[in-house]
């Protein structure tokens, strides 16, 4: 049961406001503090699944208040245990209640989710500079053909951020967090897409490295595979989860192609490199296909009502967009399949 705290600073005449929202059955237990002369501080525990629904009604009731303030806290650990009532023990509520209950999203806020999603789009110095590194270590285990410095080099590979932060804009209608990830994701794929390109030059790449071979060749199998990175990668984040691991699927399906085609195309193997770029195109949009669908089925969405509405409008045309760019990429796939044999 994974915990959060919410701590909402107030002006004191607004008291009586906030001990409404306290009654809130979801709420495991709240403190009041007195904070200068004429501010309170109310500090609220609750399960993370049940801090949106909080938020959200903080925010609509506080919004236009001075100095309001809330600010969420994951937390650790708690002393004593906290053991939440039994189905038999609890009490019996109203059917509407129930409905309610069944709909509560088992996943973290929305703005939990952004704050630490925006983050992965940060064009830093820190951001680069894994993105080299991360390409260096993958292009020399794809041309020794080494299975353990390829995953080393998903480990470490900042590509995650950029492409879960591009479905979660495109599903929330919000254009400002999608230039951001866009411009996070053209960066990155442009610097190690290059790095490759210089390494293809200066490295002796044998097109015999079956790390490197795989990755030449695209079939319906590597579809599912990107479709489940995507997926995969959206719930870790929303989930609350650490994401690290599921950066390494993401990575499986978007470094290695990546850098195939790099060093591909700078040794001079125009046509394999070919491959390798079909293998990353098709995996680029599974994964941001997969990533707003996942978000979608688990009811993200703005809180108010007209930004819900260009935010469906905005899933809507992007499924659209992505689908029909997938099947195209299928054809060519089964068409290429068939040539070979």
């Amino acid at each position: 049961m994974a915990l959060r705290i919410i701590e909402v600073k107030i002006p004191e005449e607004e008291k009586e406001k906030i001990t409404e929202l306290l009654e809130d059955d979801a709420i495991i237990e709240s403190w009041t503090d007195q904070v200068m002369d004429k501010y309170i501080l109310v500090r609220i525990l609750l399960q993370a699944e049940d801090t949106e629904s909080l938020l959200d009604k903080l925010e609509k009731k506080f919004s236009f208040t001075e100095k309001f303030r809330a600010i969420l806290f994951p937390v650790e650990a708690t002393i004593p245990k906290i053991v939440l009532a039994k189905p038999e023990e609890a009490e019996v509520v109203e059917i509407e209640e129930k409905t309610e209950a069944k709909q509560t999203p088992l996943r973290i806020s929305r703005q939990e989710l952004y704050s630490q999603i925006s983050d992965g789009t940060k064009l830093t110095n820190i951001f680069i500079a894994m993105v080299v590194l991360s390409s260096i270590v993958a292009a020399i285990g794809l041309v020794k053909d080494n299975v353990a410095v390829v995953i080393g080099a998903m480990v470490i590979a900042p590509l995650l951020g950029p492409n879960v932060a591009l479905a979660l804009a495109t599903t929330l209608g919000d254009f400002d967090l999608g230039k951001r990830a866009l411009k996070a994701n053209i960066t990155g794929v442009a610097i190690a897409l290059l790095s490759a390109v210089v390494l293809g030059i200066l490295l002796q790449v044998d097109l015999t490295s079956g790390e490197l071979k795989s990755r030449t060749f695209v079939g319906l199998s590597d579809i599912a595979l990107a479709i489940a990175s995507g997926a995969a990668g959206a719930l870790a984040f929303s989930s609350g989860v650490s994401a690290s691991l599921i950066g390494v699927m993401v990575a499986v399906a978007l470094l290695p192609p990546l850098m195939a085609f790099g060093l591909l195309l700078g040794s001079g193997y125009y046509s394999e490199s070919f491959g390798a770029f079909l293998l990353l195109v098709t995996n680029l949009i599974c994964i941001n296909l997969a990533g707003v669908v996942t978000f979608i089925v688990q009811g993200i969405r703005p809180r108010r009502w007209w930004e819900a509405k260009k935010a469906k409008k905005a899933s809507r045309y992007a499924i659209i967009i992505w689908t029909i760019l997938l099947i195209l990429l299928a054809a060519v796939i089964i068409v290429s399949q068939e040539n070979l044999f």
